[in-house]
């Protein structure tokens, strides 16, 4: 059985970025298991299984458009830093914000300008290239 739309795929992967950090990995872990075509995997991730059989293993490459986006300058926000808690006013704290819906996102501060903090809303790997190893464990 090989990955196509509407199975259900379980998977093990190994993020790093063209720097060679690794941000995300779950081997050795629980697989990562979805429904291909379903949202939450990105698309192009998904697209790329297409074919694979289980133990077959493959290398994606995803440029920013194709992951997170490239960073919007629109995305940065200035706030006064009263709005920001104390122990979070330094550049690269990561922090959470709701929406009205209740979804989470995340946010990290860009800069401090003394009473100001410039806050940036790009996904975390947003102008990112994410390159992914794969492994297909279970076809359903």
């Amino acid at each position: 059985m090989t990955v196509e739309k509407g199975k259900t795929v379980s998977i093990e992967y190994t993020l790093t970025l063209d720097s060679g950090t690794q941000v995300d990995s779950n081997v050795g872990g629980a697989p990562l298991k979805f429904t291909h075509g379903d949202p939450g995997i990105l698309p192009v991730l998904q697209d790329a299984l297409v074919g694979l059989s289980v133990g077959e293993s493959k290398s994606v490459t995803l440029a920013p458009e194709q992951g997170y986006g490239e960073v919007r300058q629109e995305a940065f926000h200035e706030v006064d830093a009263g709005q920001v808690p104390a122990d979070a006013r330094e550049v690269g704290t990561q922090l959470t914000a709701q929406d009205s819906q209740g979804n989470q996102h995340p946010i990290r501060v860009h800069e401090v300008r003394g009473d100001k903090i410039v806050l940036d809303f790009n996904h975390p790997l947003a102008g990112e290239t994410l390159n992914f190893q794969v492994k297909v464990l279970a076809v359903e």
